[in-house]
């Protein structure tokens, strides 16, 4: 497979509480209404409340107790031109982050060179990371929502870079394994017309050696405290609604956030959507039965590109960027130092780009 297939793979933000799926699983208590009412949105889970009169005591009761206002967590989730996410302001990280994937999204103008991390605008900033809780770390900056899945839109890319959609990763991992797995999702356009990927941070119980307690543990960073995930999920739905009847394709994954071999494959780290589910605590796809699901991986082979493409592909990113002919020279020596061998594109690359740089 050549490299340059994978050169096309890679307003402001606002808030979408008026939308009713951010409520699931929830109840949420109307203060203002006369009546006090209880909506139970997700009824299948939830437990039972009993209704309550206007001029009850318990609606007296209510508004004594919450006199000062309800705790305020956040907004259940934020809205931005091509993702939607939900943030943990006690964890500086996104709890998780939807995307909707089409070939559409995939082709563009837009230049990850233009972009910038930032703090997020529509978020408090007590409650956001920071550059400098990154830097020394150790941890590279992860978008779980990647700037390649929006060539279509400057503006889109540029909200990927917000400190809401980023976790502290192995940069081995960010680079590698990760990578290859965003790339899987959008090589899945070519098969299903429609992708949508819900990405985020788990926080992962161990064993220690001796005994059988289990428990969790994870490092923070910067003065922000901001965790560092044992572990990434990834939940791809992929289906081509123009096939009527057709069941949607639907896998879970769990990677653990540390370097992964080159060798390794998606099926390695594929579980049950259910396991996934109870291990962070949400519902992913709950308008979406069992009955209407297919095992992705059973209707696509979850094969990876290999980690040699890779390394092809991001050589010949910095054989494209390069700025001058010593930055040039140094991409093109990394061949040898990787044992790679350029395919005629990558070559074709460099013959353009040194004539363009002697000329200068």
């Amino acid at each position: 497979m050549g490299v340059s297939r994978f050169l096309n793979g890679f307003v402001s933000g606002t808030v979408c509480s008026a939308f009713a799926f951010i409520f699931y699983n929830r109840f949420t208590i109307d203060m203002t209404d006369e009546k006090y009412t209880f909506r139970k949105l997700h009824a299948k889970e939830a437990p039972r409340l009993r209704a309550v009169d206007s001029g009850t005591a318990l609606k007296l009761r209510g508004s004594e107790i919450l006199k000062y206002g309800i705790p305020d967590r956040g907004l259940d989730a934020r809205l931005y031109e091509n993702h939607v996410l939900c943030y943990d302001q006690a964890k500086k990280t996104p709890i998780w982050v939807a995307e909707h994937i089409t070939k559409a999204d995939l082709k563009g103008p837009a230049n990850r060179r233009n972009c910038n991390f930032n703090i997020d605008p529509t978020l408090d900033p007590f409650f956001t990371s920071h550059v400098s809780d990154y830097k020394g770390s150790g941890w590279s900056r992860g978008h779980m929502a990647p700037a390649g899945d929006n060539k279509y839109s400057q503006d889109a890319m540029e909200e990927t870079f917000y400190y809401t959609n980023i976790v502290p990763q192995d940069v081995n991992n960010n680079g590698g394994f990760w990578n290859r797995l965003e790339m899987y999702c959008r090589d899945l356009t070519d098969k299903f017309s429609e992708v949508r990927v819900i990405s985020g941070p788990l926080m992962l119980p161990v064993q220690e050696e001796e005994g059988t307690k289990k428990f969790v543990k994870y490092e923070v960073i910067g003065n922000s405290s901001v965790a560092v995930p044992t572990h990434l999920f990834k939940v791809i739905a992929a289906e081509s609604p123009q096939t009527p009847g057709s069941p949607v394709a639907v896998g879970a994954f769990i990677v653990p956030n540390k370097p992964i071999e080159g060798s390794a494959q998606l099926v390695e780290y594929e579980v049950k959507l259910e396991e996934l589910e109870k291990s962070a605590g949400i519902y992913f796809l709950p308008q979406l039965p069992a009955s209407k699901r297919v095992d992705l991986c059973s209707v696509d082979s979850c094969k990876l590109i290999p980690q040699e493409t890779l390394e092809l592909f991001f050589i010949t990113r910095k054989l494209e960027n390069a700025e001058t002919l010593q930055r040039l020279e140094s991409a093109w020596k990394d061949l040898d130092r990787r044992s790679l061998i350029p395919d005629d594109y990558m070559i074709s690359i460099y013959k353009k780009k040194k004539e363009s740089l002697m000329n200068k």
